[in-house]
């Protein structure tokens, strides 16, 4: 009777499961029993790196969507050039893209406690969500469970990752077909609260707008005045400037008070405002007047997004090391 219960305990496990990858799901307890201190081992890392460098945080959750939206969140933004790899890495979007290093790091730390366990993909979305916290963010339970890529998409990179000189127009279609809509685009765009922006991804609204000969229309002229000193013609391209110039390594909603007041340091930050009859201007809106609101749809919206493409059971595997596959 008791290997009877055994069959039938199995039998049920694969109705819900079941035996293709499609059926398995994220979940924060993925590693309870392989790896049950994986959190506790993420944050520490997390911790001694942002006491040396304040912008650990930005820089990991830039990668973790950068990585989500090629191939899904696979841990493919991670891997350098090899036989058969063309690295996303060199992408247009991905030049100068720092945190390789963090994830480094933090997979060293968790091979020496769970060997070939933790996934590098789940490393992004793990250490995107402490490095939120630690700015003073909102916290949430990550899904995890993710398995990492075998190959790389440099030309996916090029195509499908917003550059911040995109029009609503072009965004918006890059978000829906990764399943993520107007909140979703506008709340994780609020990512931009903390961390830097070169130069070079900016200073075309600085001068030469569009080819029309003068400044984009919609910087406030003060703080125009401030991105042309840090900026000027033909000047460095690599100087860093804040992307939110009230706040800038605090997570909070400044960044949508600054829209507002024409103080967006991208064209892809202010086009979320300043886009004549847009509905994400109500919800810019919306999350000046309210951080809780902001937080609680960016929570949603990052848990939304790290789902996409996601490979999960046999699909894929544990890397050992995130720059190669094993």
């Amino acid at each position: 009777m008791s290997f009877l219960r055994f069959i039938l305990a199995i039998l049920f496990l694969v109705s819900i499961f079941g035996v293709s990858n499609a059926h398995y799901k994220l979940s924060p307890t993925f590693y309870a029993l392989t790896c049950p201190n994986v959190i506790h081992v993420v944050r520490d890392v997390m911790e001694q790196i942002q006491r040396r460098d304040v912008r650990a945080g930005a820089k990991i959750i830039r990668l973790h969507f950068h990585d989500c939206f090629v191939n899904g969140c696979d841990g493919s933004v991670l891997l350098d050039n090899a036989t058969g790899i063309i690295s996303e890495k060199d992408a247009n979007p991905n030049v100068g893209i720092g945190g390789s290093d963090i994830v480094d790091e933090i997979k060293t730390a968790l091979e020496n406690v769970c060997p070939g366990v933790v996934s590098c993909a789940d490393i992004l979305a793990l250490a995107s969500e402490i490095g939120v916290v630690l700015a003073g963010g909102p916290s949430w339970l990550v899904p995890l469970g993710r398995r990492d890529g075998l190959t790389a998409n440099r030309s996916g990179a090029n195509t499908d990752i917003p550059s911040p000189t995109e029009t609503l127009d072009v965004m918006i279609p890059q978000f829906t077909r990764k399943g993520l809509g107007l909140t979703d685009l506008v709340a994780l765009s609020g990512a931009h609260t903390f961390g830097r922006a070169r130069c070079r991804t900016f200073n075309q609204r600085l001068f030469n707008f569009n080819g029309t000969g003068r400044p984009d229309p919609t910087l406030d002229p003060n703080y125009l005045q401030t991105l042309q000193r840090l900026c000027p013609q033909g000047g460095n391209g690599g100087t860093f400037a804040n992307l939110d110039k009230s706040t800038p390594d605090q997570f909070d909603n400044h960044y949508f008070t600054n829209l507002k007041n024409h103080q967006g340091l991208l064209q892809t930050d202010q086009e979320l405002f300043s886009t004549s009859g847009s509905s994400t201007i109500g919800i810019v809106n919306n999350y000046a007047n309210n951080q809780y609101k902001f937080f609680d749809d960016f929570v949603c919206s990052m848990i939304k997004m790290g789902n996409v493409g996601v490979l999960t059971g046999t699909k894929g595997e544990i890397r050992k090391d995130c720059k190669r596959v094993n």
